[in-house]
């Protein structure tokens, strides 16, 4: 079941507002994604923290925002769809997309993130490859392989 902003793990309510939300949100994504509760958590913590000493006033402003709902549930059909630990091992394409840059798993139904900018949507695919160990494929605008790497 999803995190939000009134149930929660104990290890985040020392942070502030704004961080616990991003963690929240990270640690949401990374269950998803099929990561286990004892490593997500730390992990989400420590890039909530890295996120919120580079964000901006925008982004900030809208992770304050941020609905628990919101926090719960990134896609409409998000909370109907089983977290696929297959993707685990597959790489993060960052792809064009009607909204965007989608950030995407090899082989997923659906991106994971979707960002206005192309550069916010290669790091957190950075950040999920990272984790995950994997790689990063970034593609142009029509959809070809700009780049690829691993990190």
């Amino acid at each position: 079941m999803p995190w939000d902003t009134e149930d929660y793990p104990s290890s985040l309510k020392n942070l502030d507002e704004v961080v616990r939300k991003k963690a929240i949100d990270i640690a949401n994504a990374m269950l998803d994604e099929g990561y286990e509760e004892g490593r997500a958590i730390p992990i989400a913590i420590e890039q909530a923290k890295e996120w919120r000493n580079n964000a901006g006033e925008k982004e900030l402003r809208e992770v304050k925002e941020m609905s628990d709902q919101a926090l719960k549930s990134r896609d409409a059909d998000q909370d109907d769809r089983d977290a696929r630990p297959e993707l685990m091992e597959k790489g993060e394409h960052v792809l064009p997309h009607e909204n965007g840059w989608a950030v995407k798993a090899e082989d997923a139904e659906k991106p994971s993130n979707v960002f206005e900018r192309k550069q916010e949507a290669v790091h957190r695919a950075e950040e999920i490859a990272e984790n995950k160990e994997t790689q990063v494929i970034i593609h142009k605008k029509d959809g070809s392989i700009q780049d690829k790497y691993s990190i």
